[in-house]
């Protein structure tokens, strides 16, 4: 496995680097197929003493992404608890790899709400509400993937949306969580 270590606002010592490798290394034994991982730790000075030190853990493995983030008063306990939250995200992974059913009825009723969805209010009403800047810029590969597996990985990932190249559509879609709870799949047209 190839281990990326960065530290922001932080000095990655020796002795933290060697650590972050010891722990991290030990989730190859539960994966391993993974081929890269990043280790980000970010000091950052809050009012909270509790969130100061930040660590984020992102692995790649056939295609698929997951990532873990905890914030303590400690780079050490930080450090632990993400390889913690990544052994409990590795263990989901592995286990929806064997219960994909119930994902694949829940991505087929996403492509029925499909004709409900009316884009172009809810596109109003998101570019009113807008009136912040762009704070940052995440940069990501785009892997084609069927529906089924974009499901899998918004979920692995934890996060409300998911854009991915769709292998039937041949184009970019966009996954997302719907407040019922169902998924929604946006997939834009040239007009």
């Amino acid at each position: 496995m190839n281990l990326n270590i960065h530290g922001r606002n932080i000095e990655v010592t020796d002795w933290i680097h060697q650590y972050v490798e010891k722990k991290v290394g030990r989730l190859e034994r539960y994966l391993p197929q993974v081929k890269e991982a990043k280790a980000e730790l970010v000091y950052t000075e809050t009012r909270a003493a509790a969130d100061r030190y930040t660590a984020q853990l992102t692995i790649w493995t056939n295609g698929q992404i997951l990532r873990a983030e905890e914030s303590t008063d400690d780079i050490f306990a930080s450090i632990d608890a993400i390889v913690d939250k990544m052994s409990r995200q590795i263990e989901r992974y592995k286990g929806r790899r064997f219960k994909n059913k119930r994902r694949i009825a829940a991505a087929g009723a996403a492509e029925a709400d499909l004709a409900a969805t009316t884009l172009p209010e809810e596109a109003e009403v998101e570019a009113e509400e807008a009136s912040g800047h762009v704070v940052r810029t995440k940069r990501f590969l785009v892997q084609p993937m069927t529906l089924e597996d974009a499901v899998e990985q918004m979920e692995l990932l934890g996060h409300d949306f998911f854009i991915y190249f769709s292998v039937g559509a041949n184009a970019m879609n966009v996954l997302y969580r719907r407040k019922d709870g169902n998924y929604g799949l946006l997939q834009p047209e040239q007009g």
